[in-house]
């Protein structure tokens, strides 16, 4: 059965298509299914720097019906303000993307620490028929064989864009093959105690082995904004740029934000300042969408909601999750 699951499994991160493996509440990484042991007890220099959940918080009569997992993580206290099934087991969708940016920025970070490269940014990506992506509808930056730009051009469209060919660059040229780079994201897991999450690749379109926790996306995004260059990226509305194709001819090309909220369609809760985040979509996922915000006294938070049913519902969620940001 799991076997045919996968012959069938043709879903994509942030396209607009149908697939074979839709979304449902008593899917696969549903309640029923998953049953999630959490351990309570953490290593103190571990658990000292973060909201520490064993189970769901409540947060008084508030309760978000629709999102099928969510959470609102007071960065500043390390206090989880609001949970619901934050350990069961969901599709990421290209909220994957964050572990990808993590793992090139870590890489990044080391080789000018190590006085490797001066201007790692400027690191040279070559697309190769390992780097397109062929599933019809996936979200993509339609690159072509020979194609190169910086890496601080595919960061950008990476994470603005959402685009799954990008990833697929970044972590070839990282990792020296995508199988490598996938488990350098494995092990940044490992590291960060998302002890729930196995990635099988570097974009987050659908695999029956590639899953997360809402929890575990708190403390993957929590390790990613620490980073200036994530915080500058998922802060723009659009992006703009030129890289090369094989035989050294411009590309220019704009890359609009893939969040409502960039975009203007959708306005968050009164006193609250989105300072960026990510988004991602599939049928098997579901929408789903992690924010950085700030309060009006300048605290950080980070709020998830995932497994939501339409764009509508999960932005609905969302501003009602950040209200209590107030409350």
């Amino acid at each position: 059965m799991i076997l045919c699951a996968a012959f069938l499994l043709t879903v994509t991160a942030c396209g607009g298509e149908s697939y074979a493996l839709p979304y449902a509440a008593d899917g696969l990484f549903a309640p029923a299914a998953y049953a999630t042991e959490v351990s309570k007890s953490k290593a103190p220099t571990f658990a000292s720097s973060l909201c520490v959940v064993s189970s769901d918080v409540p947060r008084g009569s508030f309760a978000l019906e629709k999102a099928g997992t969510a959470g609102l993580f007071d960065v500043n206290n390390k206090v989880a303000l609001y949970t619901k099934n934050v350990h069961e087991k969901v599709y990421p969708a290209s909220l994957t993307k964050v572990m990808t940016a993590i793992v090139a920025l870590e890489f990044i970070h080391q080789q000018k620490d190590e006085g490797r490269s001066l201007n790692p940014m400027g690191m040279e990506l070559t697309v190769t028929e390992n780097t397109l992506i062929k599933e019809s509808g996936a979200a993509t930056a339609k690159l072509n064989i020979g194609d190169h730009m910086t890496m601080d051009q595919a960061l950008h469209i990476l994470l603005i864009a959402s685009a799954n060919d990008v990833a697929n660059l970044v972590a070839e040229n990282v990792g020296g093959t995508i199988d490598h780079f996938v488990e350098m994201m494995n092990d940044k897991a490992r590291q960060l105690g998302a002890t729930n999450t196995h990635f099988k690749n570097a974009h987050g379109l659908t695999d029956l082995d590639h899953y997360t926790t809402a929890y575990d996306l708190y403390l993957i995004f929590n390790e990613a904004i620490k980073y200036d260059e994530f915080n500058q990226i998922i802060n723009m509305t659009s992006y703009q740029t030129t890289f090369q194709d094989k035989n050294g001819k411009d590309i220019s090309k704009e890359y609009k934000n893939t969040s409502l909220y960039f975009k203007g369609e959708v306005n968050p809760p009164e006193n609250v300042t989105i300072l960026g985040g990510k988004t991602g979509t599939t049928n098997a996922a579901g929408h789903c969408l992690i924010l950085h915000c700030k309060d009006v006294k300048g605290n950080d938070y980070i709020a998830v909601t995932m497994r939501c049913l339409s764009n509508d519902v999960l932005y609905s969620e969302m501003n009602e999750l950040l209200k209590e940001i107030n409350n």
